[in-house]
């Protein structure tokens, strides 16, 4: 049993913790670049926090998920200021800019983009990044502790990934209090995003006993969703928070599955946000996959892997995996999810969607190989 876990330096997690910044901060350097969304709730009071401890500060405001342009930029402001750190703090969308703005601003001359897999060389990167500190506000991705940045490249119609274990921060920093007030549609699509990596992780056959352990607790966390997304209730976020972070560890060091290998290609294609995709199509492609290991008679343990998950799920220790299908379908009914013409994806995408999938990084993290007729019938019952 060979394994390894990588993480990011150092996780400080709880209410309130995230008075740490300024002197983790000033223990980095003295001029922050500081990525943030386009509200300036947390800026308000961080950056004057920063500046008594000695930083200054520049602000990069990522308004909704980052392209290419957004690095550009990024990486513009952040070479004028001479930053020697940076802090991203805001949803997973800011938190990979961050990620990505620190770790390519230190390589060496030429188009970054090379740097990127599917649509770059996939050029290694080389030299160790600035350090930088993951804030999230939203419970879903996990990105303050994964080694990947997610980065749209419209001209191809596709996002991609910035891989390496450069990208993970010195410190990440997961304050519960941070999610509170997120609007209900943010709670739900980042909340769900966060179960289905911690769901993808655990069925994949690249998991480990860690991730597993890390994936099972998130998964029965993440049953306080609903909760959270309803009464804003303390304890309910601070278990989705538990559950975003533990699904990042798992996917940073095992792999997740199709309905990220589908996300992918989808979120190139529509302005929607990463969770609602997931969401969209994550009953579809439970079903899709228990069908498949049933006529594939792959051994036990893959099936059995959704067993577990959909006990984990529901919280009923004798249900099933077509149980936790049935689950997951009417959760995302309750919690309004939309289909995916909703975002205004059109049926004529499917042959591009389903051929950029079968070549995504993702994909080959899925417990069964699915068929291309097998993704087309996903994307259908998934509103396509």
């Amino acid at each position: 049993m060979n394994f390894e876990f990588t993480t990011a330096g150092r996780i400080c997690f709880g209410p309130g913790c995230v008075a740490e910044i300024p002197a983790l901060a000033a223990a980095c350097g003295t001029r922050a670049l500081l990525v943030r969304g386009l509200s300036r709730r947390v800026a308000d009071w961080l950056v004057p926090m920063l500046e008594e401890t000695g930083v200054a500060v520049a602000e990069f405001a990522v308004e909704g998920e980052p392209v290419t342009a957004t690095i550009d930029a990024g990486l513009e402001l952040l070479r004028r200021f001479r930053a020697d750190m940076v802090i991203g703090i805001g949803g997973g969308s800011v938190v990979d800019t961050a990620k990505a703005l620190a770790t390519l601003t230190t390589q060496p001359a030429g188009p970054w983009i090379e740097h990127l897999e599917v649509v770059g060389s996939g050029r290694p990167l080389q030299l160790p990044p600035l350090p930088s500190i993951a804030v999230p506000t939203t419970a879903g991705t996990g990105s303050e502790v994964t080694r990947n940045a997610v980065i749209g490249v419209p001209e191809k119609r596709v996002k991609v990934s910035l891989r390496h274990a450069f990208l993970l921060p010195r410190y990440a920093v997961v304050d519960p209090e941070l999610t509170h007030g997120l609007p209900p549609d943010v709670t739900a699509y980042t909340g769900l995003d966060a179960m289905i990596q911690c769901m993808e992780v655990l069925t994949s056959p690249f998991g480990n006993p860690l991730t597993d352990a890390l994936c099972r607790e998130g998964l029965q966390r993440a049953r306080s969703l609903e909760r959270a997304w309803r009464d804003d209730e303390p304890a309910a976020r601070a278990d989705m928070a538990l559950a975003a972070l533990c699904g990042g560890l798992g996917l940073a060091n095992g792999k997740l599955g199709a309905v990220h290998g589908l996300t992918g290609p989808l979120g190139g294609m529509a302005n929607a946000p990463h969770g609602a995709l997931c969401a969209a199509l994550w009953p579809a492609v439970w079903r899709a996959n228990i069908a498949a290991l049933d006529r594939a008679e792959q051994p036990a343990a893959s099936r059995s892997r959704f067993d577990e998950a959909a006990r984990l799920v529901t919280g009923d220790p004798a249900a099933t995996a077509e149980d936790g299908a049935h689950w997951v379908a009417t959760c995302c009914a309750t919690l309004q999810v939309p289909p995916l013409a909703h975002w205004g994806i059109t049926a004529g995408d499917k042959a591009d969607i389903v051929a950029k999938a079968q070549n995504a990084s993702s994909m080959k993290g899925n417990p069964v190989k699915l068929t291309d007729n097998e993704l087309n019938t996903i994307l259908e019952e998934a509103g396509l």
